[in-house]
């Protein structure tokens, strides 16, 4: 359950991955014993659930963090496939990499929440503002922008372009940032760069330039990439109020939560948090509506690039945030190459009724679904240990 975590040590008993590698040291010379935030409970049915998605969907792999919104400690982080911890000898092959923390992926329209909490913190927008006339098709670098949803329609408010995940809408929020301020505000939630973690399995968002068609393709989550790590992160911050966090394995590891630095206003959670709320109830993320935990998300599809060209492929990613009111978890979960599944039969969680197959292979209908059945599982855990 933790091997991507715990790490290995090697025959002469020196760490060579994970928290194993990292304390190395620590763990050899101090009699203090290293208590991790990670929870076994949890971890093994976040796991559990990881697996049963493979088949359903036969994704190839998958990756789940749950953490604590105000103090950035991880409460489970899961990346499939695992591997045997007690069997000492390199993990080479690349599917068995961390997922959650190394793996550097394009996440699609997750990164919507972010183009519209930018505008939110500079003022440019407000919720009900109106966008109208909204082209369905842009034209850049000879490149084409489309919706996804034809019928989708052409004027839209600023929640609306969320809940509804409209690319023209938030390509159109992109522009009256501009590059330097959506950059900027990129960089102060922690999704472009390099983070620090308490082990070394870590990746590095691909660099790239900046320009015009960059900008509108940035706005709505393509030709971007970060980690899972940096994207629960980001999450984090603009639903906790806006404070900065360090997601964290080791408890003890973080400052007091009093002390913390204020990144962004706290006017910009008020508003993304009722907004992801509504994509719950009412958008591309209504599978997660799990009775009494207030959870509020955002879906995102991104297509995989092999060999520097897009396939068919597919990362579908569900970030989350819960109780929504009041947020005190994140919890991102990831599918890697998920299938069409024609016999997974879907229940309606807050109203009767059921239907089998998954009609599109999109975060809507697979990682939302995978999302929504960990919280039904953790949720009484987490109401009675945190």
């Amino acid at each position: 359950m933790f091997s991507h975590t715990v790490g290995q040590i090697d025959d002469e008993n020196f760490g060579v991955s994970g928290i194993e590698k990292s304390f190395d040291n620590y763990l050899k010379t101090n009699n203090d014993p290293l208590t991790m935030t990670l929870d076994k409970e949890i971890q093994f049915l976040i796991r559990q659930e990881l697996l049963n998605s493979e088949k359903i969907f036969k994704n190839i792999g998958s990756a789940s963090i749950l953490m604590n919104i105000n103090s950035g400690e991880i409460i489970s982080l899961v990346s499939l496939p695992d591997f045997d911890i007690n069997k000492r000898k390199s993990i080479s092959d690349k599917k068995y990499i961390n997922r959650a923390t190394k793996g550097v992926y394009e996440f699609g329209s997750v990164f919507k929440t972010f183009t519209i909490a930018a505008g939110f913190d500079e003022k440019l927008i407000k919720p009900k503002q109106m966008f109208n006339n909204l082209e369905k098709k842009i034209n850049c670098g000879g490149r084409t922008i489309s919706e996804y949803d034809e019928d989708l329609s052409q004027n839209l408010s600023v929640e609306e372009i969320l809940i509804n995940s409209g690319n023209i809408g938030s390509v159109r929020i992109g522009q009256k940032l501009g590059v330097e301020k959506i950059k900027n505000f990129l960089n102060q939630i922690g999704i472009l760069g390099n983070i620090t973690f308490d082990i070394t399995e870590i990746g590095t968002p691909i660099p790239f330039n900046w320009g015009k068609c960059k900008l509108l393709t940035v706005s709505f989550g393509h030709g971007i990439t970060t980690t899972l790590l940096q994207l629960a992160k980001g999450y984090a911050i603009i639903s906790n109020g806006g404070y900065d966090i360090k997601p964290t394995l080791v408890k003890g590891e973080n400052i007091n939560y009093g002390k913390k630095r204020r990144v962004l206003s706290k006017d910009v959670s008020l508003k993304i948090n009722k907004i992801l709320r509504r994509v719950v109830t009412e958008g591309t993320a209504s599978l997660a509506d799990v009775k009494g935990y207030d959870v509020g998300g955002k879906t995102g599809t991104a297509l995989i690039v092999e060999n520097g060209k897009y396939t068919k492929k597919k990362i579908n990613t569900f970030a989350s945030i819960f109780p929504s009111n009041e947020p005190r978890y994140v919890l991102i979960v990831m599918l890697e190459d998920t299938k069409l599944s024609k016999d997974y039969v879907y229940n309606y969680r807050n109203k009767p009724g059921s239907f089998v197959g998954t009609p599109f292979n999109t975060a809507g209908w697979t990682s939302v679904e995978v999302a929504a059945k960990i919280i039904e599982q953790i949720g009484p855990i987490l109401a009675t240990k945190y």
